[in-house]
């Protein structure tokens, strides 16, 4: 495991502000789609932002890197000439919540899950990637969170977050734009590559099956998908996601009933069939394989 460690946290690293120099993210830029009825997604360098934007302000999903906040704030002005009032963590990593401080010393209303407070506000350590995180400042962290739901009445919308426990981390909402067929996942959802599961933070690949399950009877055909990672997504690409994460259960739930090593099942390459589509991401094959081998075992004690 350590070697599996060593190899794969420099791809991790290159999501976090450590790997970037201020060089790399003057070269991000922020790509904005609109996607009916003020609602927008915003892509950078990060976990991907949602938006929706009306008369009564801006409600904001997710605020990616501190460094992008600038250029984040630019996108959000050609949209709107409102202030950001509202912005909800979909979980607590960095990618995801970076942007948090420079949002509250504007006086943004930080908003998210009981438990992402709880993680923002003190000390972590994510053992599979070797990472400590320190507790953030008071300035960015939420002023409201709440158990399993919080409804925004807004801009003309109902704007619903609902917590699933124990998937990408104990924290993780959705965001349900009600009756405009548009959600954001958060990292429930990697579109097109293989997902990480932050399993000293609560995450879990059974709950991350358990939940898109959920998802899937949320949505429909004509459904706008805004997931954690990639392109913004339909419900046969959110099918095809759920599928990868049972197959991969399934195929390597045997090895580990017979007791080999993550060594030997890593030699074996398990996943060869599944990495043709999914190992084109953040987190390669080896690292998602590492991940769940640990997963499983603990599983089946």
């Amino acid at each position: 495991m350590h070697r599996l460690i060593t190899l794969c946290l420099p791809l991790f690293m290159s999501l976090t502000v450590l790997s970037y120099g201020q060089d790399q993210f003057a070269k991000v830029e922020i790509k904005t789609t609109p996607l009916g009825d003020g609602i927008y997604m915003l892509q950078g360098s990060g976990g991907n932002i949602g938006i929706s934007a009306g008369e009564d302000g801006v409600f904001m999903i997710d605020d990616q890197y501190s460094p992008l906040t600038p250029k984040i704030l630019d996108a959000i002005a050609k949209i709107s000439d409102k202030p950001v009032k509202f912005l909800i963590n979909t979980h607590w990593h960095k990618d995801h919540t970076q942007g948090n401080e420079n949002l509250g010393k504007k006086g943004v209303i930080i908003v998210a899950h009981d438990n992402v407070y709880e993680r923002l506000s003190t000390d972590q350590f994510t053992k599979a990637l070797n990472r400590e995180s320190p507790a953030y400042p008071k300035v960015a962290l939420p002023v409201i969170s709440f158990n399993d739901a919080a409804t925004f009445h807004l801009n003309g919308l109902h704007i619903q977050a609902r917590h699933y426990a124990h998937a990408h981390t104990d924290g993780d909402s959705i965001i349900i734009f009600k009756d405009r067929n548009i959600i954001h996942t958060g990292d429930l959802f990697f579109n097109g590559f293989y997902p990480f599961i932050d399993h000293t933070a609560g995450g879990s690949i059974y709950g991350m099956i358990e939940t898109t399950a959920v998802l899937l009877k949320l949505v429909d055909d004509k459904t706008k998908i805004i997931p954690g990672h990639g392109p913004l997504a339909s419900k046969q690409d959110l099918q095809d996601f759920h599928d990868m994460l049972v197959r991969s259960v399934k195929i390597i739930t045997p090895l580990v009933k017979n007791d080999l090593s993550l060594e030997d099942v890593t030699k074996k390459n398990p996943l060869k069939d599944l990495n043709k589509k999914w190992d084109n991401g953040h987190f390669d094959a080896e690292f998602y394989l590492g991940v769940i081998y640990q997963m499983i075992v603990e599983h089946n004690k």
